[in-house]
């Protein structure tokens, strides 16, 4: 009864979130190389590599994008590092511009809207409106979650003996068709199957708050808030432009020499507004996390929960901040990126082969069903 359960739940829980699981595989493959296309594909993303003293601060870069495009309020440069231009995003706009960090050069503005943007909103939300598509991504990867465990139990021998073990790891390629996607399904779906845990798992966690805070308190918690003196200076009134600049610079100097311990020339700093009292900058980006830093605008001292280095961080924050790393396999670098990009298309292949078993098996059973008709005189 359990058995005819399972495969009854495994049938139907596929043939309903389907295509689904299709597009998210198919997209996700695609976003895996994302960064790696880009840098071959275009001709602005690539420096020549200079010394970490000739990279040119924040307000260099601003004052170069703001010459060119007046009328665009500047948001963040992204610096990516030696080797790699600065990324400057605008307020309001679908643009992105490139620089030179070494002679704040404009390499390019190209549109956010491009390719892989269409790729990520596909995977992020079925390019459906985004309340609604976020839901139906989130179902379906629990439901994909069900299916790689119904899944397991389905494709486990009843007996381990080698002529078991031969149909359970290999793919018989010179049997016939229907044959062959059986394997397909089965075989593939099993070497698939440990990645695909981690990748549905962490998808849960990004759409499900309650699956987020579930995993945070079995693994123990967040380490204790570091207490945060009161800061008795009286505020100072809004700055101008200028001064906003010369706390960006400040704040990206402040980084790279006394916070940064990985790939320290890349560093994400955010442009104050007037009425911004704490200033957002980046560091540790490397292999798919980073860590989030958050500066007094007056004091220049950080603000609010304080992030220390990944190595230095208990399970808890480990996880969550890794959890981009985990679900897009960016954590081991190319090594991981292939083989996240060959299960997520195992992934995708899944729902196909299973609809052809079922719908092979439906043919069977109706040419079965049928009984032969009597002839007449």
């Amino acid at each position: 009864m359990l058995s005819k359960i399972n495969a009854w739940l495994h049938l139907w829980l596929g043939l309903a979130a389907g295509i689904p699981v299709i597009i998210l595989g198919i997209t996700g493959c695609v976003l895996v190389f994302e960064h790696d296309i880009k840098e071959l594909t275009t001709n602005y993303i690539q420096v020549t590599a200079q010394k970490s003293e000739k990279q040119l601060p924040p307000s260099a870069i601003y004052k170069s994008v703001k010459a060119v495009l007046p009328d665009h309020e500047i948001g963040s440069s992204w610096y990516y590092g030696l080797d790699k231009s600065v990324k400057v995003s605008l307020d309001h706009s679908d643009s992105l511009v490139y620089v030179n960090p070494y002679t704040a050069e404009v390499m390019a503005i190209v549109d956010h809207e491009d390719f892989f943007h269409f790729m990520d909103e596909g995977h992020r939300h079925l390019w459906m409106p985004v309340k609604i598509g976020r839901q139906v991504v989130g179902w379906s990867t629990f439901i994909f979650f069900i299916l790689l465990i119904t899944g397991m139990v389905l494709w486990w021998p009843k007996k381990w003996n080698p002529r078991s073990r031969e149909q359970s790891f290999t793919i018989k390629w010179k049997a016939k068709f229907k044959r062959v996607n059986y394997d397909l399904h089965n075989v593939l779906g099993f070497y698939a199957l440990t990645i695909a845990f981690v990748m549905c798992f962490t998808g849960l966690i990004m759409s499900f708050p309650w699956i987020r805070s579930s995993v945070v308190w079995m693994t123990g918690g967040y380490p204790n808030k570091p207490k945060t003196e009161k800061n008795n200076k009286p505020e100072l009134p809004d700055q101008p432009l200028n001064d906003a600049l010369v706390v960006a610079d400040q704040i990206w100097y402040k980084v790279r020499h006394e916070y940064a311990k990985f790939n320290k020339e890349a560093v994400i700093v955010h442009y104050p507004e007037k009425e911004d009292k704490a200033v957002y900058a980046c560091t540790d980006m490397v292999n798919g996390s980073w860590r989030d830093l958050n500066f007094d605008r007056n004091t220049l001292e950080l603000t609010g929960r304080k992030q220390g280095p990944i190595d230095e961080a208990n399970t808890t924050e480990w996880l969550m901040r890794s959890n981009y790393a985990l679900h897009t396999g960016f954590i081991g670098g190319m090594t991981t990126k292939i083989i996240y990009f060959i299960a997520s298309l195992i992934c995708a292949t899944l729902p196909i082969t299973g609809f052809y078993i079922w719908w092979g098996k439906k043919k069977k059973s109706t040419k079965k069903t049928r009984r032969p008709q009597l002839a007449t005189t």
